[in-house]
């Protein structure tokens, strides 16, 4: 499929895309970027419908977990989300950490950016900012964050070994993380595995499951825990797209899995104490923020 900076452009092609269009279009195919499947059913994402702080306009059905279920913010967090897409995990995380904490969402995607800021200045949120650049060289500087989200992103990153990395250098000492993904289990045919749409769409771009834990642990990660883990299957109109009907058959019948899974491990060190937030200066701070007030 060509260079790692090849792939990149594919995703960030596809997902300019996908930022113009609705969430039913992304919904019925596999994150947004493969062809539409004739069974209009979500593929991988789980529904945040219920989810307080859930945003529907920042929903673009581009997940395939809830990390933010999973992820023990506190209020005060600083909670930092990669490849935040329109914002809706970072809002979910906002309601978390509340007005005291912050929220940082990084894409490499200028649409993606674009939509989520429009969503937040809308929503009045002053403590939610979204940072384009690359998840594998983050924009952020070393042991900032409290928490790191990502719902399905690190698949579609080439060096995903650069990326953990980089969410070990970017958190806090006792910080940790929760990341839904797509792993595999076993081989993807070629077709699929060589298709730069399969890539854009989670799937080509997937590791095996051991050897995404691994490079977790190698990054020198404890406590590594997975939270939530569940199959993934392609519909056939879709893998009609590349594979024979034999072909087709084999796979569904073979020892292939495709899963998503919500990862979660934790950097070693003490946590900082946060600071204390009085209520009359987060009532102050909401006043003086207010929509008309004239005073900021």
């Amino acid at each position: 499929m060509g260079t790692e900076q090849d792939l990149k452009n594919v995703v960030k092609e596809r997902y300019a895309r996908i930022a113009e269009q609705g969430k039913a279009e992304n919904a019925a195919s596999c994150c947004g970027a493969t062809t539409p499947s004739n069974k209009v059913y979500n593929i991988m994402m789980d529904d945040y419908v219920g989810t307080e702080g859930y945003v529907e306009d920042a929903d673009l059905g581009l997940g395939c977990g809830l990390p933010t279920q999973f992820a023990q913010i506190q209020k005060g967090d600083t909670v930092i989300d990669l490849g935040s897409g329109a914002g809706n995990d970072c809002f979910v995380a906002r309601h978390e950490t509340g007005v005291e904490g912050k929220v940082i969402g990084i894409d490499f995607t200028p649409a993606m950016i674009q939509k989520a800021r429009k969503n937040a200045e809308k929503l009045g949120y002053n403590n939610v900012e979204f940072r384009e650049g690359d998840i594998d060289d983050m924009p952020v500087n070393d042991n900032v964050a409290d928490v790191i989200v990502s719902n399905c992103v690190l698949n579609l990153v080439p060096d995903k070994q650069k990326v953990i990395g980089e969410i070990f250098r970017v958190l806090k000492p006792g910080g940790h993380f929760s990341i839904s993904d797509i792993v595999m289990v076993g081989e993807l045919p070629e077709a699929l595995r060589e298709d730069a749409e399969m890539y854009a769409g989670c799937v080509a771009g997937a590791i095996q499951k051991e050897e995404y834990l691994q490079f977790i642990k190698d990054a020198g990660f404890q406590n590594i825990t997975l939270q939530k883990e569940k199959p993934i299957s392609i519909p056939d109109d879709i893998l009609s797209k590349y594979l024979s009907d034999q072909d087709t058959a084999e796979f569904n019948n073979g020892g292939t899995g495709i899963f998503s899974i919500t990862v979660y491990a934790e950097k070693a060190g003490a946590k900082t104490e946060k600071p204390k937030v009085k209520l009359a200066d987060i009532q102050n701070q909401d006043a003086c923020c207010a929509p008309g007030s004239g005073c900021c």
